[in-house]
């Protein structure tokens, strides 16, 4: 079975307190020459700008059907790893490579136009996705039953809560049966049964041939719901493999051997 993913020798420096944009206007082209010019005064005076990795050299697959779990520390370069995935931030060395249409939810809001309407952002997602109107139609009931947004539907997104968000960024994401689906850690805001609809809906992509891609510091989540996990630290694979066995080391980095994971 051909991989959906694939990732090699994949590395993201950033510069600290400089702001990356994909396609910058004149005037962040401008103001990003005057700090070049400002940074290169400032090298020939023996210094220069302060640089952190928060990739570096990272190589995995994840074939069709997969639900791999990621955990580490914050900071650790879990959230960097999908937004380079998603395209929204562009890798310093290595390549990603993706097969396939991809949902995302990498933070409330994502993904939508907060002047169009509920009703209109499904459309868009789904045309971003490469469905045609027939298809969307099909799941816009789904979706939006998923999200309890019926009161809503018509209302610019803008005016919706964080909650109302997620609730519609998720079933976006997770009913326009995409290929790949990439869900950082934001899940973690939603209630506790709107959690448990989720880990359901991303169970049942997963069992329909979705590779589900899912950060969380969650470890019980991680468990029950994975097939494959992957512990990041400081930018780099630390480990992967089953769960059980990821979890259990990333326990021992974090905190040492006193702590029993089965407790948590």
């Amino acid at each position: 079975m051909k991989p959906v993913i694939k990732v090699k020798s994949l590395g993201k420096k950033f510069i600290l307190g400089e702001r990356e944009t994909v396609a910058p206007t004149l005037r962040e082209a401008l103001k990003n020459s005057l700090k070049r010019k400002a940074h290169s005064i400032i090298g020939q005076n023996g210094g220069q700008p302060p640089t952190v990795w928060a990739l570096k050299d990272v190589s995995f697959e994840i074939h069709p059907g997969e639900f791999v779990g990621i955990v580490g520390l914050n900071g650790a370069g879990k959230s960097t790893l999908l937004r380079i995935l998603a395209r929204i931030t562009r890798p310093t060395t290595g390549w990603a490579d993706l097969y396939g249409s991809t949902g995302t939810l990498l933070g409330v809001g994502t993904g939508f136009h907060p002047d169009l309407t509920g009703r209109e952002n499904i459309y868009l997602n789904g045309a971003i996705l490469g469905m045609n109107q027939a298809e969307i139609a099909r799941k816009f009931d789904e979706i939006v039953a998923f999200a309890q947004i019926e009161n809503f539907l018509d209302t610019p997104a803008k005016r919706y809560s964080s909650g109302m968000y997620l609730r519609l960024g998720f079933a976006i994401a997770a009913h326009l049966e995409p290929d790949i689906l990439l869900l950082d850690e934001v899940l973690t805001m939603a209630d506790a049964a709107f959690q448990v609809r989720c880990h359901r809906k991303m169970k049942h992509a997963s069992l329909e041939g979705t590779a589900v891609l899912f950060v969380s510091h969650n470890l019980n989540s991680v468990r029950t719901l994975c097939d494959r996990a992957f512990h990041i630290q400081a930018g780099q694979l630390q480990h992967e493999g089953p769960p059980e066995s990821v979890i259990a080391d990333y326990l021992k980095f974090a905190a040492g051997d006193s702590i029993d994971s089965r407790n948590l």
